[in-house]
């Protein structure tokens, strides 16, 4: 049988509400690895309500907003590309001390939780151009 791949129709991109259950599980389960409290996952997320982040915990949303896809997007990029790079420390590294220009002696996560989405953006940026 023929996929939408292979019979020369242009697959459909997955919407936002395929999106949100996999991209937020996915979020949660690097929160956790990397040992981030309620405050800072919200901050990554750029939520401000706490029912609303125990809903997303939950589960319970049909579709997130895009802005908050394209933060988990971040985030999952800077996860892949730290057990790219730290296979063993990856999950440490975001809250050691980092003498890079980019973040001034303070651990990563203090730039990627300041709850702007160019901050998750230049972390990934940094961790891809140290991956070459």
């Amino acid at each position: 049988m023929a996929t939408a791949a292979h019979s020369g129709v242009p697959a459909k991109a997955p919407s936002r509400k395929d999106l949100s259950g996999p991209a937020l599980r996915t979020f949660f389960r690097i929160a956790d690895a990397w040992g981030l409290k309620e405050a800072e996952q919200m901050k990554l997320l750029g939520l401000e309500s706490r029912s609303t982040f125990q809903t997303w915990k939950r589960g319970a949303v049909a579709a997130i907003p895009k802005d908050a896809l394209e933060r988990i997007s971040y985030v999952m990029g800077i996860y892949k590309g730290l057990k790219m790079l730290l296979p063993r420390t990856a999950n440490e590294w975001v809250r050691k001390p980092n003498e890079a220009p980019l973040f001034a002696g303070r651990p990563a996560i203090e730039r990627m939780a300041s709850g702007n989405v160019a901050d998750l953006y230049v972390v990934r940026q940094y961790i891809d151009a140290q991956r070459g």
